[in-house]
């Protein structure tokens, strides 16, 4: 038998073809004369007529319900009804007890749109196509990404610049969403991009963009730093409207960080540093230049190979991005920026300093010198501390070491590796606890001047000939320092498991020029020897 009544009228149509009457259809397929009758008519059936719709215990209450969403039109925004307040009313003012919650909600939700198309308000949600012009317009926003940051899992934030004609767009991760991380996005992305749109850039209300949103129109009272920053490079800036309706004015680059989040963020990425994880992103940005956004005939990157000459040039000079602050260091060797707290030399306790805060990192500069560089924090109320920064002051306090918590972060960091630890537990049952630990900190102030992996080779070669001195370490290091800068001729011959450590002073005389004096004589010495007498001769 046909599956449906398409395939009913075909199959009559082709046996009456065929020469049966219209009889033996009917027996053939068990139908009436009528359907056989419309089959010969018509290919197509005829559609199914829709039934009257039935009476409902809602039908007295339609009315009333119209005339509440109409007065609606006309009242605030904030003062309207909703559909709970409508059954309500229904149930107190007209005794609607036989009705439910379910089917005024179904009525209401159909007819709201209706009335409103009725009034010539419009349809609510409509979105209209637009032509972009190349070189004008572009989209900024911020999105919120997990990362599994050093092995613990932080939320970043992903900020993205996207020109609207072409779909070009630059993308930089930041630990924090704030007014560094903004400015620092806009310098990446325009020199990446190489020239600035000469149109409008559409932006959230971020707050490191505008101070106060001035009532239901687009006008802003913008911060100052980026009213500066927008002059510096031309940028002129259009603002949406706040809320979801705001979000659809530059869906461009809402669904690209969508976009970008699925296809790039997936899995969670594992990395050591932001730095890293942005080496990645800027490569995934040239490999998107060449797909295509739907259906359109050209890539991303022929796009804007036709969009770029259209763009005006950049500024010749930098703009500074960092917010500046001068804290006081405290007894503690320590600054507090923006509630979390830095380490810097001991040497500059109880002075005012001032610190250039980035969007990953924070320089500290004891005037004009830099005296400390930190990996910007990314939780409230934590505290990042250097080793380095201590040194002097564990000299005169070695018990101090132990406990402190800047070796606790640096063994998690990696430079305090297991041969320093190695290398401590011997020199201490050589020399004492406190010498020990001394010899140590000596050891740790030639990181100052050594590379760490060659400091670390010195100690390795000291440690497996039992060289267990500040001296021995340096001398290895530099031996490693120097094998690590020479190429040899040839390949060097095999050497044996046994360390050897080179005296300190056969070193140095190595290195002493040729001399090429003569050699010394003790013959004008022998003017001072006395004359013998002569003997005297014997009676």
């Amino acid at each position: 038998m046909p599956k449906s009544k398409v395939d009913l009228y075909a199959a009559i149509r082709r046996d009456s073809r065929t020469g049966l009457s219209n009889r033996a259809l009917q027996r053939k397929y068990g139908v009436g004369f009528l359907t056989v009758k419309k089959a010969l008519e018509s290919a197509w059936p005829e559609p199914r007529k829709k039934p009257a719709p039935r009476a409902t215990r809602l039908d007295p209450f339609k009315s009333m319900i119209d005339q509440m969403l109409r007065a609606d039109l006309e009242a605030p925004r904030k003062q309207r009804h909703t559909v709970k307040r409508i059954f309500d009313r229904l149930v107190d003012e007209h005794g609607a007890d036989e009705i439910s919650y379910q089917m005024v909600r179904g009525y209401v939700a159909e007819r709201r749109g209706e009335i409103r198309l009725q009034a010539g308000r419009g349809v609510v949600d409509a979105f209209v196509p637009q032509t972009h012009k190349p070189g004008a317009e572009a989209e900024v926003d911020f999105g919120d990404v997990t990362v599994r940051l050093a092995g613990e899992l932080v939320t970043c934030y992903l900020f993205a610049f996207r020109l609207s004609y072409s779909g070009e767009a630059v993308h930089r991760i930041f630990a924090s969403a704030g007014q560094e991380a903004f400015f620092e996005g806009h310098v990446h992305a325009l020199n990446t991009l190489g020239e600035v749109p000469t149109g409008k850039v559409r932006y959230d209300n971020l707050r490191a963009a505008v101070a106060r949103v001035l009532g239901f129109s687009r006008q802003r009272i913008e911060a100052e730093r980026w009213t500066a920053f927008r002059s510096h490079y031309g940028l002129d800036a259009l603002y949406c409207q706040p809320g979801i309706r705001g979000a659809h004015e530059k869906g461009g680059v809402e669904g690209q960080i969508g976009w970008f989040r699925r296809n790039h963020l997936v899995p969670v990425p594992e990395v050591a540093t932001l730095a890293e994880l942005n080496a990645m992103i800027d490569r995934w940005d040239e490999e998107d230049e060449a797909r295509r956004i739907r259906s359109r005939p050209r890539t991303i990157g022929e796009y804007f190979a036709a969009e770029q000459p259209l763009l005006a040039p950049l500024p010749d000079e930098p703009f500074e991005t960092g917010r500046l602050f001068t804290p006081r260091v405290d007894r503690y060797g320590q600054i507090g920026v923006r509630n979390n707290r830095y380490s810097v030399p001991v040497r500059l306790i109880g002075r005012t300093v001032r610190v250039m805060l980035h969007a990953s990192e924070l320089v500290v500069y004891d005037g004009r010198e830099e005296v400390a560089r930190h990996e910007r924090l990314i939780a409230k109320g934590s505290t990042r501390l250097d080793l380095d920064h201590y040194l002097e002051a564990l000299v005169r306090k070695p018990g101090a070491l132990p406990g402190a918590t800047a070796l606790d972060q640096a063994r998690s960091a990696g430079r305090f590796t297991p041969v320093h630890d190695a290398w401590w537990a011997a020199v201490r049952k050589a020399h004492g606890e406190r010498e020990g630990t001394r010899a140590l900190i000596e050891v740790l102030l030639l990181g100052r001047h050594l590379p760490h992996e060659h400091l670390v080779a010195g100690l390795a070669a000291a440690l497996r000939s039992g060289a267990l001195t500040a001296d021995a370490v340096a001398l290895e290091a530099r031996k490693a320092a120097e094998a690590d800068t020479r190429t040899p001729a040839k390949p060097e011959p095999p050497t044996t498991n046994r360390a050897t450590v080179t005296s300190l002073t056969e070193r140095r005389l190595a290195q002493l020029p040729p001399d090429t004096r003569p050699l010394p004589s003790v013959a004008p010495y022998d003017q001072l020897l006395r004359h013998r007498r002569p003997d005297r001769p014997t009676l």
